[in-house]
């Protein structure tokens, strides 16, 4: 189906931005994923990937494939010290995420 008209005045970075964080958070594992880490972060305590997989009940390659999609959606960003990949929430794509939600919704 294609969509001849837009249906709001949103740029399309904030359709795009709007429509990967909402995906990414959609999932039940990558929310409570992203609720660990955001946690954590607020303690200062670094996460990687080991912790998730200590404290979450799946295998690795599943954690992975959820912070693959975590990451590529800006919410988390992942970097990679030695052998190890830490990840941090991104605060900043999450208030342009709530912002542009806000327009989306409510203009």
């Amino acid at each position: 189906m294609r969509i001849r008209k837009r249906v709001s005045n949103l740029p399309s970075e904030d359709v795009r931005l709007i429509t990967l964080v909402s995906d990414a958070l959609a999932h039940p594992v990558r929310l409570e994923l992203f609720k660990f880490i955001l946690q954590k972060n607020k303690a200062m305590e670094l996460i990687c990937t080991g912790d998730l997989v200590n404290n979450f009940d799946y295998a690795q390659a599943t954690i992975s494939q959820h912070m693959n999609k975590l990451t590529v959606s800006g919410v988390v960003e992942a970097r990679s010290v030695e052998r190890r990949t830490y990840y941090f929430a991104n605060a900043t794509v999450l208030s342009k995420y709530f912002e542009a939600v806000k327009h989306f919704a409510f203009d």
